[in-house]
């Protein structure tokens, strides 16, 4: 296992917080929950904006993106928007790719001023160690994701799949996505203990580099479980069943909800 990148330190002023939440899948199960999910997460930018220090997206934010080079998929405008004013008024948003939406190039980074991260990064935050990213395809098993992965993110998968009209390209996508865990709106709450497979890379990586905090988000279940006595798996779970994300303050990362009924 080689050293993941590391990002730059980042400073925490006193009464300020880092935020993370991932897997809002906009787009899913359909338009009219999307909306009112999107306008859900919105409200929760809103509440945090005022002691925010950054904001880390760790991916699946939609449930399918692709940018063509002058097309990207339609909607989610309230979104984007809030990301920019966030932006604008100087607060750094941080993006990473998830399985569903690794297809992302350049837009916002260029539109909104967000990076655009494709792999786990280490970062020190405050006087604490983050290891961060989204999660797919990482630890043992999964094979089959694994191998579609690297198709997928090939040069030549994009660049054939670019080729497609965006309204026949993206209608396909929204096709495939249907078959994804959170389409049917079921909790994803079965938790394997040991077996946990980001739990086992987290053990792995450990060994070799530690941190303090793992964060990722993927599996769709809000979790918080000891790595070793001086670290700890955090996965933020999702937007459709439990709206949770977590919030570091200098001194500890902790799960909330927001909004949750």
């Amino acid at each position: 296992m080689t050293r993941p990148k590391q990002l730059p330190d980042l400073a925490l002023p006193p009464g300020r917080n880092v935020y993370f939440a991932s897997d809002f899948h906009l787009g899913a199960p359909d338009a009219a929950r999307s909306a009112e999910r999107e306008r859900k997460i919105v409200r929760w930018l809103d509440q945090i904006a005022p002691d925010a220090a950054a904001i880390y997206l760790v991916g699946d934010i939609f449930d399918f993106w692709f940018e063509y080079r002058h097309a990207i998929p339609r909607g989610f405008i309230r979104l984007q928007g809030k990301l920019a004013e966030l932006t604008d008024a100087g607060i750094p948003v941080t993006f990473f790719t998830g399985n569903h939406d690794m297809w992302m190039f350049d837009y916002f980074t260029k539109e909104l001023n967000i990076p655009i991260m494709r792999h786990p990064v280490s970062q020190r935050i405050g006087n604490q160690e983050f290891h961060i990213g989204h999660g797919d395809g990482l630890g043992p098993k999964d094979y089959t994701y694994k191998v579609l992965k690297r198709i997928f993110a090939s040069p030549v998968a994009q660049w054939l799949f670019a080729r497609l009209h965006p309204n026949f390209g993206i209608g396909l996508a929204n096709k495939w996505s249907q078959h994804s865990r959170i389409q049917n709106g079921a909790a994803d709450e079965k938790y394997f203990g040991d077996d946990e497979w980001l739990l086992v890379y987290c053990r792995e990586l450990e060994r070799l580099h530690h941190h303090d905090y793992y964060v990722f988000g993927h599996r769709h279940l809000p979790l918080d479980v000891p790595v070793t006595p001086q670290s700890r798996y955090v996965n933020l779970g999702e937007w459709v069943n439990y709206c949770s994300y977590a919030v570091y303050d200098g001194h500890e990362l902790a799960l909330r909800h927001f909004e949750q009924n």
